[in-house]
């Protein structure tokens, strides 16, 4: 199988994976709280003996600047979490997954706030066209207060991962394995005084949605994703990130019969086009985001983040590692 072949079929299961993610969530029964610190755990130890097993630990890069940024950005992977599952509960995994792909942008805001990046006129007018997809998404009625409550949750979780993003990209030398696995271990003590321990008597089977959490979605999930990184072109990447929202919606009616209306489908291929326009006019700009050749910036600033990573990618030691593609978000 060609190397670009098979990082297709690696990227693309992956983002199945990650369509899945809200059902996982939901069907556990236990609150975003629990499901988060037990997907930390569960997450930690699978990505932590794959680390072992890869012999990731010898000579990790980390330094005292590079762990703290690290662990900085588990802060905010971990509440970007807990905020979209609280979206799914207060609307439905369509809207909030739809809605979450607005990080993009987000992204684009913090560096013209933070590092004073200018925008350019075509970014200006993808992130109009990406405003109007989003007012006809949200669907949200005078008096909606459910809907208006999942939006601002799902928009939150948006900009939470823009801001991790934002940190971790400035990580170098470092493989994504190992920045992740910091970031889902931040999350244990983080949110342990939250976690609803009491609870878990009653879930019963929700015990292996939960593992599933962990070792599905923040173990295989992300090992298939920074493996197909390193195969892919930017382009194809962020093309195919948007299997990860169009599977999530699928589920989400065959599971629930959940489907959005007529208007709101309209502003979906609006927010998906700004956000393929975002990325990919960042990928052709020096200036504003990453070239192929250069093994120091984010993938972050190159492809649509899916949902259900928690880091964006930093440089590394081997192939897998050094592709500057996005890393999905969730």
């Amino acid at each position: 199988m060609r190397n670009e072949t098979r990082g297709t079929v690696e990227l693309t299961l992956a983002m199945v994976l990650s369509g899945t993610l809200g059902v996982f969530v939901v069907e556990s029964g236990a609150s975003p709280f629990t499901v988060v610190f037990f997907r930390c755990l569960f997450g930690a130890l699978a990505l932590g003996l794959y680390s072992l097993v890869r012999g990731f630990f010898t000579g990790h890069g980390f330094t005292p600047r590079t762990f703290g940024l690290a662990a900085l950005g588990g802060v905010f992977i971990v509440f970007n979490w807990v905020f979209l599952f609280e979206a799914y509960e207060a609307t439905s995994i369509s809207l909030a997954t739809v809605v979450y792909h607005t990080q993009p942008f987000f992204l684009v805001l913090l560096g013209a706030v933070l590092t004073r990046e200018r925008i350019s006129g075509g970014r200006l007018g993808w992130l109009a066209l990406a405003f109007g997809g989003l007012v006809l998404v949200s669907g949200v009625r005078p008096g909606d207060t459910a809907s208006l409550k999942g939006l601002g949750l799902a928009l939150a979780a948006a900009v939470l991962y823009a801001l991790a993003t934002f940190v971790t990209r400035r990580i170098t030398g470092v493989r994504p394995h190992l920045v992740a696995l910091v970031q889902v271990l931040v999350g244990l003590p983080l949110l342990l005084p939250f976690a609803g321990f009491g609870e878990l008597g009653g879930i019963g089977a929700g015990w292996a949605w939960l593992v599933g959490l962990g070792v599905i979605h923040t173990g295989l999930m992300y090992v298939l994703m920074y493996a197909a990184y390193a195969k892919l072109p930017t382009a194809k990447i962020a093309v195919l990130a948007f299997t990860y929202p169009a599977v999530a919606m699928g589920v989400d009616w065959a599971v629930y019969g959940h489907h959005i209306g007529l208007v709101q489908a309209l502003g979906v291929p609006l927010i998906v086009l700004a956000s393929l326009g975002v990325t990919l006019s960042g990928a052709r700009t020096p200036a504003s985001g990453p070239v192929r050749d250069n093994p120091d910036l984010s993938p972050s600033d190159s492809a649509p983040a899916p949902a259900s990573a928690p880091a964006p990618r930093t440089a590394g030691h081997a192939p897998e590692a050094a592709s500057p593609v996005a890393t999905p978000a969730g």
